[in-house]
C-alpha cells in the first residue's frame, strides 16, 4: 500500500466507524451530545469518501489499494450505521437486509471480474445516486428528524416522518436499481 492522501483517509474511515458507533450506541431520547457527536464522526467520514476519491484522481493517485479498499470502507460505515438505526428502532430490518445484500452482490461481482482479469467496473450514476440518498438518510435518521428526538428544539411531526419516508425508499430504490445496473455490466462474468 502507498501512503498517500487519498489511501490515509480510506484507513480513517475505517478507524471512524467503532468510533461513530461508541457513540451512536449511547444515544438515548432527550440527550444530545452523543448524537451530535455521532453525527459529526459519520459526516466526517462520510466526507472523507468523496475526498479519498477526488484527490486519488487529481493527483493521478489511484491504486490498487484504493480501488479495492474505499468501496469496501464506504460498505462497513453505511452497514454499521445502518444496523446501529435497526437497534434504535429508527429503521426497519428488512430494509437494511436488502441493502445489505445489494453491498455484498456488487463486491462479490467486482471480486468475480477481478479474479477472471476484468477491470473492475467504476461506480456508476445510480450506484453514486444511491450513496448520496443512503448517506443522506442515515444523517436525516441520526438526527432523529421526523421523531421527538430532533437535534434542534422544534418538532417536525407528520411532515418529518414523511420526509424521512421518502427519503428512506427513494434510497431503497436506487439501491436495487444500481444493484440491476452492476448485475448488466457485470454479466459476463456469469458466463465464464
Amino acid at each position: 500500500m502507498k501512503w498517500n492522501l487519498p489511501n490515509v483517509l480510506v484507513i480513517l474511515r475505517i478507524i471512524l466507524i467503532p468510533v461513530f458507533l461508541f457513540f451512536v450506541l449511547r444515544i438515548v431520547p432527550g440527550e444530545f451530545v452523543m448524537r451530535w457527536l455521532a453525527l459529526i464522526v459519520f459526516v466526517v467520514a462520510a466526507i472523507s469518501d468523496f475526498l479519498d476519491g477526488y484527490f486519488a484522481r487529481k493527483w493521478s493517485q489511484v491504486s490498487s489499494f484504493g480501488k479495492l479498499m474505499d468501496p469496501l470502507a464506504d460498505k462497513m460505515l453505511v452497514s454499521a450505521a445502518l444496523i446501529a438505526l435497526v437497534y434504535m428502532q429508527y429503521l426497519a430490518v428488512w430494509i437494511v437486509v436488502v441493502i445489505i445484500c445489494r453491498e455484498f452482490w456488487v463486491t462479490a461481482l467486482r471480486l468475480l471480474a477481478l479474479e477472471q482479469g476484468k477491470e473492475v467496473i467504476a461506480a456508476s450514476i445510480w450506484g453514486k445516486i444511491k450513496t448520496v440518498l443512503q448517506m443522506t438518510m442515515i444523517i436525516t435518521l441520526l438526527t432523529g428528524f421526523g421523531t421527538p428526538n430532533f437535534l434542534l428544539p422544534i418538532n417536525f411531526g407528520q411532515v418529518g416522518s414523511v420526509i424521512v419516508t421518502i427519503l428512506i425508499y427513494l434510497s431503497l430504490i436506487a439501491t436495487v436499481f444500481s444493484a440491476y445496473e452492476y448485475t448488466k455490466s457485470y454479466k459476463d462474468v456469469f458466463l465464464a
